[in-house]
């Protein structure tokens, strides 16, 4: 493992600062890189030629009325996409990324709940946006297409920025210029209000405890509209690496060793699927038991100093690109068994925590700092704590520092509940062991409540669950029973895994309620799974993937 100082070079406080030592410091730096129309050839960009882009962009918006509007972004992963995002922010106005997966209802509702200006928008969306700003309600009246600040057109915008760079906006980075939508549907998703210091604040905490290089590449996999995504791409351009755009989840195997890719922010779902293929190669071709020695000879080694994981699984290594180094998974808990086997091979990987209220990292495990099963430290000027714990320490998570957002739009009622006597309250649960390590113990709009007063973590039971072998995701409910709940667990199986494969559904059954009889054994009566609901077929997800337990039925 490359050794790491702490980075305290800069303390940023808005984003153009960001953008405008990044082109001063790494101007040369390939910035990015993706692959052009053909599927072959590659367009690389140099972090100068981004920054020329973000002000030719920039002069283009303001040429059309746009300076000081509220304009929404809404496409796939892209440069342009990249583009517009950074130009909006740091040289015009309020920025508003929208997912692309909304239905367009909920793009509708969006736009009026946001009172969007303006829409940039990549054109292979199935929607006719002409038709849908003529709904009621909404406010947009101007529509920008990406096809308008391709990378041949660059150079004609390029040549206005003389001319409207006076007007570019004087940035203040306490006012509101991000609008964030959280996960929800358009009846539940409030509009959080970020400033630029509230997201630069989070970068500069995460290079002083991050061990990011110049050297770096980093495949861009996570949806760039979510506040995750979009801050380890920045953290990345922050670090002068070069970000590559994935071409779908079903290439990152092979993109990995195409560009050499050493790192990359993601959700548990993707580390587990590289991780689980790594293990079903080793026992495909009989090689399992000489993994699982060589992971015993490299910790015992460890131990005494000696780092041989990455000679010692070189193969494995190789497998997932020849160079790949560093993970930082969020948006969920990842699983400790793929996270130590992770670790074992060489790579680091730390689990992150936040939300899109906070810009979003709370705390992480770093290079420094890391405890299986928790969510590391507070970020750097970060403070937390838990509100009201009970014999456990488990209580409401607060945090409060720089990355707090200002408020949800529009909506006094929620920023009452959220914030109390200068804290934020996460609506998460956790505890903080001795050693200052933040572990969630679930959500709070999760938890069970029996009519004894016993409360139950759904989570923590689901963590069991996923220990069975054949268990691809699980769910943990509490289920109506008179006048009080029984504890319910849906559960997705892999009919390929050898002890389901072939057999019955009342056979699979059987041997499901045998495997979940084992995990209750671990627990008091009153935490007990009454019943198995089996399923195939995954559950619905938000785009970072994580599960809509409200969707879930029989």
């Amino acid at each position: 493992m490359r050794k790491y100082k702490c980075k305290y070079d800069i303390e940023f406080q808005d984003l153009k600062e960001i953008m405008d030592f990044v082109a001063d410091k790494y101007a040369n730096n390939i910035g990015f890189i993706y692959k052009n129309a053909d599927r072959t050839s590659k367009t690389e960009i140099t972090y100068k030629k981004f920054r020329e882009d973000l002000d030719a962009l920039g002069a283009y918006l303001i040429s059309k009325g746009l300076k000081d509007k509220r304009i929404v972004v809404i496409g796939a992963n892209s440069y342009p996409w990249l583009v517009a995002y950074y130009s909006v922010v740091i040289n015009v106005g309020v920025v508003v990324p929208l997912d692309k997966g909304l239905p367009e209802e909920e793009i509708i509702n969006s736009l009026i709940k946001c009172k969007a200006d303006a829409i940039i928008y990549d054109e292979s969306l199935e929607v006719d946006f002409e038709e849908l700003i003529k709904k009621e309600g909404i406010t947009v009246d101007t529509l920008i297409p990406m096809s308008d600040f391709t990378q041949e057109k660059m150079p004609e915008l390029a040549a206005t920025v003389d001319k409207f760079r006076p007007e570019f906006k004087v940035i203040d980075n306490q006012a509101a210029d991000i609008i964030l939508f959280t996960s929800g549907t358009s009846a539940t998703a409030k509009a959080a209000q970020l400033t630029q210091r509230n997201i630069a604040s989070t970068i500069a905490a995460m290079r002083k405890v991050e061990p990011i290089f110049e050297d770096d590449v980093e495949m861009i996999l996570l949806p760039l509209h979510h506040a995750f995504g979009n801050q380890g791409v920045l953290m990345f351009i922050s670090n002068g690496c070069t970000n590559v755009f994935c071409s779908g989840l079903k290439y990152v195997q092979k993109e990995l060793a195409e560009y050499g890719v050493s790192a990359f922010f993601c959700v548990p779902l993707i580390i587990e699927s590289m991780i689980n293929k790594v293990l079903k190669t080793a026992e495909k071709e009989g090689k399992l038991a000489k993994l699982e020695t060589g992971r015993k000879i490299a910790k015992a080694l460890l131990k005494l100093g000696i780092d041989v994981r990455r000679k010692l699984f070189k193969d494995v290594i190789d497998g997932l690109g020849g160079k790949l180094r560093f993970l930082i998974s969020g948006a969920a808990a990842l699983d400790l068994k793929i996270l130590e086997y992770a670790t074992d091979f060489g790579i680091l990987t730390v689990q992150g925590y936040g939300l899109t209220e906070t810009a979003p990292t709370i705390a992480s495990e770093s290079y420094f700092y890391r405890k299986p099963g928790s969510v590391g430290h507070p970020m750097p000027g970060v403070e937390v704590k838990i509100n009201n714990p009970d014999e456990d320490g488990i209580g409401e998570l607060y945090a409060r520092g720089p990355n707090i957002m200002l408020g949800y739009l529009d909506d006094e009622e929620a920023n009452k509940e959220v914030f109390v006597n200068g804290w934020f309250n996460t609506g998460d649960l956790a505890r903080i062991d001795e050693e200052g390590y933040v572990f969630l113990t679930g959500r709070k709009k999760n938890v069970i409540v029996l009519k004894n007063g016993k409360n139950i973590y759904p989570e923590e039971i689901e963590q069991l669950i996923d220990k069975i072998p054949y268990v691809v995701e699980n769910v943990v409910m509490g289920e109506e029973e008179g006048d009080d709940y029984r504890l319910v667990a849906h559960v997705v199986y892999d009919p390929e895994d050898a002890a389901v494969k072939g057999k019955g559904v009342d056979e699979i059954q059987a041997i499901a309620d045998a495997d979940i009889e084992k995990v209750n054994e671990e627990m008091p009566s009153y935490k007990r799974i009454k019943q198995v609901y089996l399923r195939t077929e995954p559950f619905e997800k938000t785009t970072t993937q994580k599960i809509k337990r409200r969707t879930i039925t029989k």
